[in-house]
This record gives structure tokens, C-alpha cells and sequence, in this order.
């Protein structure tokens, strides 16, 4: 019988150990690649300008962010807040803002695709509750799009990793990229959503997130609840980005109207989650 020192038989298990390791990180890469190549072209870039009117002074933003296509006929779904964050900001501070109230406006919005095509495009609906925001094109796409079945999702558990897709900005030539993000609490009240690890990664609001298995675990957007005393703290302390589950999103996408164009300006629905106060004949469409 052939007999090891402590040592060596230290450095077999550290070795073993070693390779197991290796192992999962080759697989996570391997189904995190399969994932990316086919979902990367339903993560395109949206470009918004944003008026913002403040004490009789009125100036434009211009800004880019992301949006997962979910319908081949170029439905968009954004982080309401990334696209328009007064809403949430004014949902914090509530009666603690400046006298001078900001007001906001989108002006104008574009998806930009990965050939360079910059589709025009429309807010059809805002859920203010979940932080979404659906857009359409406001012409039919030549051909459909590439899109992310929400139909085909899962839920996920603590500590599980999950796949996120983003475009980046236009300094990297807004290319696609990746990341792998952990699961760091499942929150079931007021509604299930995600809270994803603080690690600093690419992930951002609007992108979606992926299981292993391929299906769509959801959409990141911001939560944010009233802060009760003021200071930049207040707000930082009472906001944070989740995942929200593919289910709740695709709730929003079948309400998501037709776009309106340029030859038509009514107002946007309201989503439904704003809606359940209101009498039945109020949420029929004239």
C-alpha cells in the first residue's frame, strides 16, 4: 500500500478542487454565449431626448439607453425611469422638492438598430408602479425584428446566476455585451422581484436578464419608494434596481396599443397596475 504525506494529499484535493472550478466557469461562459448570440439583436439602443422646463427655463438632454424588443413588431419595453426620471424622482421627494417643479417632456425617440437604421418611435405606455415603458415604431418595420419571447420564462431562486444582455454606449461603438449577475434576495411583497448582487458589472436598466436554461428571468428596472426626510442619502437609501419578472412585463406588453404616428396626438394610456381604482367605463378606449 503506497502511503502520501499530508502535503501532497493537500495539494491533490487543492488540485481537484482547482479543476471542478474550471469546470463550472467554462459551462457558465459556454450557456452564457449561447444565450448572448441568440438574444443579442433584441437588445438595441434607444436614443431619447428629453425636455426639461423648470422656472419659465426650458433645455434639452439627449440621452441613450437601453430596450429589450419583445414583439417582432418592434414593441420596446425601457426602464421608464431611464427614459423619463421625473416621475420617480417627484415619487421620492414628494412634497420635499423645490418650489419650482420640473417638468418633463419626451420629445423625441429613436431605436437604433445594429446596421446604424434609426427607427422613429413612440411612448404607447407607461406603467409608473413597475418603472416600464412601452414603444413602438411608428411605421411597420420593413421585417420583423428579432425579439425576446416572454412567454418562455422562468423565476429564479436566491443565489442562482442568471445571463443579462446590454448594448453599450456609442464611445464602444454600442456593441453588444454580457455579463453574469447573482441573485442576492427574492423579494415576495408587495410583488415578486428581483434583487441582483452589488458587483459592478455592464447590466444596465433595461436589460434583460436570462436563466442557464436559455428562458428570460426578466427586465431591469428601479424601485423606489417616498422618503419620509430629505438629503441625497434619503433618496439613495429609498431606491435600488431589480429584476422584475418576465410574467409582469408581458402583463404590460399585451396592453400595449398601436402606435399613433405623427398625424395623431392623444394622450398615452395608463397601465393597468395605475387603472384598478378607476370605474370599468373610465379604462374603455373611445
Amino acid at each position: 500500500m503506497r502511503c502520501y504525506s499530508p502535503l501532497i494529499l493537500g495539494a491533490l484535493v487543492l488540485g481537484l478542487a482547482g479543476a471542478a472550478v474550471s469546470c463550472q466557469a467554462s459551462e457558465l461562459a459556454e450557456k452564457g454565449r449561447e444565450i448572448f448570440n441568440q438574444n443579442q439583436h433584441a437588445v438595441v439602443t434607444v436614443q431619447v431626448v428629453l425636455k426639461l422646463s423648470s422656472g419659465g427655463r426650458s433645455r434639452e438632454n439627449r440621452q441613450e439607453i437601453t430596450g429589450t424588443v419583445v414583439d417582432p413588431s418592434g414593441l420596446t419595453v425601457l426602464a421608464l425611469s431611464a427614459a423619463d426620471p421625473n416621475e420617480m424622482y417627484q415619487r421620492m421627494v414628494g412634497d420635499q422638492g423645490s418650489q419650482d417643479k420640473l417638468e418633463t417632456e419626451v420629445t423625441d425617440l429613436k431605436i437604433l438598430l445594429a446596421d446604424g437604421t434609426e427607427v422613429p418611435a413612440e411612448i404607447v405606455l407607461r406603467d409608473k408602479d413597475l418603472d416600464l415603458a412601452f414603444i413602438r415604431p411608428k411605421s411597420k418595420p420593413a421585417s420583423p425584428m428579432a425579439a425576446v419571447d416572454l412567454s418562455k420564462s422562468t423565476p429564479a431562486q436566491l443565489l442562482d446566476e442568471v445571463i443579462t444582455l446590454n448594448r453599450l454606449n456609442s464611445a464602444a461603438g454600442r456593441a453588444y455585451a454580457a455579463s453574469v449577475e447573482r441573485i442576492s434576495a427574492v423579494i415576495q411583497k408587495p410583488r415578486t422581484f428581483y434583487i441582483p448582487d452589488s458587483s459592478m458589472t455592464m447590466t444596465t436598466l433595461g436589460s434583460p436578464a436570462f436563466a442557464l436554461d436559455g428562458k428570460v428571468v426578466g427586465l431591469f428596472v428601479m424601485r423606489a419608494v417616498s422618503s419620509k426626510s430629505g438629503g441625497n442619502l434619503a433618496i439613495r437609501d429609498n431606491m435600488t434596481s431589480i429584476i422584475l419578472p418576465a410574467e409582469d412585463v408581458l402583463k404590460g406588453a399585451k396592453q400595449a396599443p398601436e402606435a399613433k404616428g405623427d398625424s395623431e396626438k392623444k394622450e398615452e394610456p395608463k397601465a393597468a397596475s395605475e387603472k384598478k381604482a378607476e370605474p370599468k367605463a373610465a379604462t374603455e378606449k373611445k
